[in-house]
């Protein structure tokens, strides 16, 4: 029986390198072929200290590699974390989830989780089963985080590497170190750090969880919007693919500040005077798009300095309220 003045934090299992069952030891690369996981109550099993934090519950949503999570299974998380926090039964929320999408799902909550009881997502560089592993020690660390009052009212946020990150700010930018997780010049929120003291240094200031305008519950399905990558010679083959799909929004990663290539720049002119919402973003991993005389001119939004895959969940999330560009660019400062 749970002692109902401690914290209670609910941990939802889906899958992921931090529940992955590897060949053996030095295993690193091929557990996810093969696709054996470690149920959320077995990995809950190898941290017994996470009792001395909270009374800790668990269920396994799904149990698939990150890269099979996407719009359909953001919708099902969200439904879930909104129904569980809306009792006063749960104090907060651990997602353990794949690295390859964790930023992208840890964003979507962070516009669309209507509470501001802790959300925090974690995962692993490297398998519970391989020497090393940070899968153990992210979701104690993970449960830390979210048992902290500190963490109320911070929006959805991610914990690896036990660095405390934003889900707004956070991406992934190294394929296999466990460091990955970084926000560039922004800088991390703060750590659970070694001691067991979960510390923040700065607050998210952009609209989140309450403060969102978003809700997407009565949703099974989310407005298309798909990714266009600039490069040197690149033409408008991909953006006329896009046009053709009738889809219903377009992110293109320009060059530096949004820049594009002539071709390019024609094809998303001729997309926004279709109604298509084009937003330009930009491949590099810091740093602002910006309007100009010219954006204005040809109906173009801009990013601010959100990455391709963050403003792609944005513009999705936006066009479920309006298709109106003056709106949806208000989002892009305001979120």
């Amino acid at each position: 029986m749970s002692d109902s003045s401690r914290t209670r934090i609910h941990v939802i299992g889906t899958g992921g390198t931090i529940a992955g069952i590897g060949l053996n030891h030095l295993d690193y690369t091929q557990y996810a072929e093969i696709g054996k996981k470690f149920t959320i109550e077995e990995s809950i099993d190898r941290i017994p200290e996470a009792n001395s934090i909270a009374d800790v519950s668990s269920e396994n949503l799904i149990s698939v590699g990150s890269p099979a999570i996407g719009p359909t299974e953001w919708l099902e998380l969200n439904k879930r974390i909104n129904t569980l926090l809306a009792t006063n039964n749960i104090d907060g929320i651990v997602v353990t989830h794949g690295t390859a999408t964790l930023e992208e799902t840890a964003y979507f909550l962070h516009l669309t989780v209507q509470s501001k009881k802790p959300v925090v997502i974690t995962g692993a560089m490297r398998p519970p089963t391989s020497y090393g592993t940070d899968a153990d020690l992210n979701l104690l660390d993970a449960i830390r985080v979210a048992a902290s009052p500190d963490s109320v009212g911070k929006g959805v946020l991610t914990l690896l590497n036990n660095e405390i990150h934003s889900a707004r700010d956070v991406y992934k930018a190294n394929t296999l170190r466990v460091e990955t997780f970084r926000a560039n010049e922004l800088g991390f929120l703060g750590y659970a750090d070694s001691d067991g003291k979960v510390l923040f240094y700065r607050s998210p200031t952009r609209k989140h969880t309450i403060s969102s305008d978003f809700d997407v519950q009565k949703y099974d399905k989310l407005p298309r919007v798909d990714i266009v990558y600039a490069y040197a010679g690149s033409d408008d083959m991909l953006i006329e693919a896009v046009r053709k799909n009738n889809s219903d929004g377009l992110i293109i990663s320009g060059f530096g500040s949004g820049t594009l290539p002539p071709a390019m720049l024609e094809a998303a002119a001729q997309a926004t005077k279709e109604g298509l919402p084009v937003v330009l973003a930009s491949r590099s991993t810091a740093g602002r798009t910006v309007i100009t005389p010219r954006i204005s001119k040809l109906d173009l939004l801009v990013a601010d300095n959100l990455h391709p895959q963050k403003a792609r969940i944005l513009l999705m999330i936006g066009l479920t309220t309006t298709k109106d560009r003056k709106v949806l660019q208000q989002m892009f400062t305001e979120y």
